[in-house]
């Protein structure tokens, strides 16, 4: 139904100034591998150019080291790129560690029945939340988002549940890298609606999007804190705004929204 929010690649997360240890090459390859978003089967180095904000020439010899090492596959027919199977092999032992997402699912499928919505778990990545697991309830039609998928940090309820997990000096860089994207116009929208995500978290237990991220779909959403070393992560419930609406959302779904993420950080073992 819509698409995911497509993130522009040329400013994204910033190296700290003059830090030695950091390696441009090293940072400027993965950056390439990231610019394969949900839903993209090939890429060639104009596309990956300007999506990585790098010089085509760079890209040339950053795809071509990538080929070698099996990292892309290049595609004769077409003279573009898919990823290969050693980007596979780190998703899965990224995954393997995620025993949240293996403990939530049968718990989101549960909500997702119950409000025929759907339901998402996801984590950050630069000003992208991408969604590590998604169901649906099997009775309902709703958005057209799965695994791998991204979302808009800051107008989403699931961005905004990551935002009001993190610490006050990482949300300003955050919303400061947000600002710098923006549309001027939309700018103090979404500051505003980030700061009702952090009176919402206090006064309700969730962070709310009621037509913020796209203009007929009501969620909402809850931090969660996975512990073992990985940052926080969230999840939202949502759907069209006419089949779910805000009221149902927070009268019906929130009790039981909240109660899922206290289950699963008891049972990961990060509340006391």
């Amino acid at each position: 139904m819509h698409k995911p929010h497509k993130l522009p690649s040329a400013k994204r997360d910033k190296p700290p100034l003059k830090d030695r240890h950091f390696v441009t090459a090293l940072a400027r390859g993965l950056e390439v591998l990231a610019c394969f978003r949900h839903g993209d089967r090939m890429l060639g180095n104009q596309e990956l150019s300007r999506r990585s904000g790098l010089a085509k020439s760079t890209v040339s010899r950053l795809t071509h080291t990538l080929t070698t090492l099996g990292y892309l596959v290049y595609v004769e027919e077409s003279a573009k790129y898919s990823l290969g199977t050693a980007t596979l092999s780190l998703g899965s032992a990224m995954l393997s560690r995620l025993d949240i997402r293996k403990l939530a699912h049968p718990l989101m499928q549960e909500l997702a029945e119950f409000g025929q919505c759907m339901v998402s778990l996801g984590s950050r990545d630069r000003l992208s939340m991408i969604y590590i697991d998604a169901v649906r309830g099997s009775a309902a039609v709703t958005l057209s988002l799965d695994s791998g998928a991204r979302i808009q940090i800051a107008a989403s309820a699931m961005g905004r549940a990551y935002l009001t997990a993190v610490s006050e000096d990482e949300r300003s860089d955050i919303m400061e890298r947000v600002r710098e994207l923006a549309e001027p116009a939309r700018w103090p929208d979404l500051q505003r609606g980030v700061a009702k995500a952090l009176r919402d978290i206090r006064e309700l237990g969730v962070c709310c999007s009621f037509g913020d991220w796209q203009k007929d779909v009501n969620a909402i959403a809850v931090p969660v804190r996975p512990g073992g070393g990985l940052p926080p992560m969230a999840i939202n419930c949502g759907a069209p705004a006419y089949m779910v609406s805000k009221e149902f959302l927070l009268e019906r779904v929130r009790p039981r929204l909240i109660a899922l993420a206290n289950e699963l950080e008891t049972s990961l073992g990060t509340t006391g």
